[in-house]
């Protein structure tokens, strides 16, 4: 049966009022997660990249706070990503910013979890997409929503549905914590050797004005040079299968060609998420970010390591109060103890296990994404019974 979203479910707009954080109201930690872009993606939640407001701004502000059971949409920027607030989500207090809307379903209609089997879909991305107004930031306005129609089945057919699509979910989130574990294992050894300097042979290597023999206090510049992704609009696009990386933690787009090699480390350059630090394995085409690849230094993973364990360092960087920016010279410039060659070449030989199961990690989470999307409209349709 057709129901409009309207009638499935009520949609919650944020406090876009006077009360609305300002960017020096956000911390690294405290009360109430306040949802960036990045936190809402294609698979759900991520809370890579975190801001905070205290519980004196959060009482501030009059709506946009989520209940268990609610769904996240993105409504403007990158239009259609979703995410479930169920009980598996770790913070007690959350709230949107003014790109997102929450969606809290009519259970007497809908199960939360098949809507939200619906709303993340990419079958369903271009028909929600159909709705958006504006070309250079696309914005889904919640009249416009709420207006779009969806076949809702009975409940039987939906619980069904969403236990089979469900289970990829399960397998995509293990996956997810697996590459966590690898990345933190890889963290640890880089904090063990160059932070900490228990390296290999730290014990009989003489220290020289407080620094390991050989070793020099320097800029990243020394050992690899970042640079500007060249600007890209979506209208200069054509089509194909390379992610194009711009502000945010997901991919803006898809194009046909790369500009880079993998692995690829990527510097968000504007934004909420300016100065988050992401890890490619497969070739991109960077254009609102920062990046350094294969074919700029050889001790790719060295850096990466050594710019997620400097996040205080990249977060000083930003310049701009209402949107903030983080420039490739300035990423050039961060002070680092450069080791000697030998045992930055020993670390990358040591942690390339630990990404590379991490590459194969990921694309199986690619494949079973495809599968499970494509699954959904044939058990929708019938095709395939239930």
């Amino acid at each position: 049966m057709k129901y409009r979203i309207s009638e499935l479910a009520e949609i919650i707009d944020g406090d876009r009022g006077k009360n609305y954080p300002q960017q020096h109201e956000f911390f690294d930690s405290g009360y109430c997660l306040f949802l960036n872009t990045g936190n809402v993606t294609t698979e759900g939640f991520s809370f890579q990249s975190n801001q905070f407001i205290t519980q004196e701004k959060c009482d501030m502000l009059r709506k946009g706070k989520l209940q268990r059971g609610d769904i996240v949409y993105t409504t403007r920027g990158t239009v259609g990503n979703a995410a479930f607030y169920n009980d598996n989500i770790p913070y007690e207090h959350v709230r949107i910013n003014s790109g997102m809307v929450i969606i809290r379903p009519n259970e007497d209609i809908v199960y939360a979890e098949f809507l939200y089997q619906i709303l993340k879909s990419a079958y369903y991305r271009p028909y929600f997409k159909q709705y958006c107004t504006g070309s250079a930031q696309p914005q889904l306005p919640i009249k416009n929503f709420s207006q779009i129609e969806l076949d809702i089945p009975d409940s039987s057919i939906q619980s069904k549905v969403s236990a089979i699509l469900s289970a990829y979910d399960s397998l995509i989130e293990n996956n997810q914590k697996q590459i966590k574990l690898l990345e933190e294992a890889a963290q640890r050894l880089y904090k063990e050797w160059f932070v900490d300097l228990r390296f290999p042979g730290h014990e009989t290597t003489p220290v020289v004005d407080g620094v390991p023999e050989g070793w020099e206090n320097g800029m990243l510049l020394e050992i690899a040079e970042f640079k500007r992704g060249r600007t890209i609009t979506k209208l200069q696009v054509i089509a194909g299968n390379i992610p194009v990386v711009a502000g945010g933690l997901e991919p803006a787009y898809y194009h046909n060609k790369a500009n880079t090699t993998a692995p690829v480390i990527t510097v968000s350059g504007s934004g909420a998420n300016a100065g988050f630090t992401r890890l490619y394995h497969i070739d991109v085409f960077t254009s609102d970010c920062s990046f350094v690849d294969v074919n700029s230094t050889p001790y790719v993973y060295f850096v990466y390591c050594f710019l997620k364990s400097s996040k205080p360092k990249l977060d000083s960087l930003q310049k701009g109060s209402a949107q903030p920016h983080v420039y490739a010279k300035d990423i050039n410039k961060l002070t680092l103890l450069i080791p000697k060659t030998r045992y930055m070449e020993m670390f990358v030989g040591t942690v390339i296990p630990f990404f590379a199961k991490i590459q194969k990690l990921e694309k199986q989470i690619k494949l079973a994404t495809e599968a499970r999307d494509r699954l959904l409209p044939k058990l929708m349709s019938g095709e395939i019974e239930v």
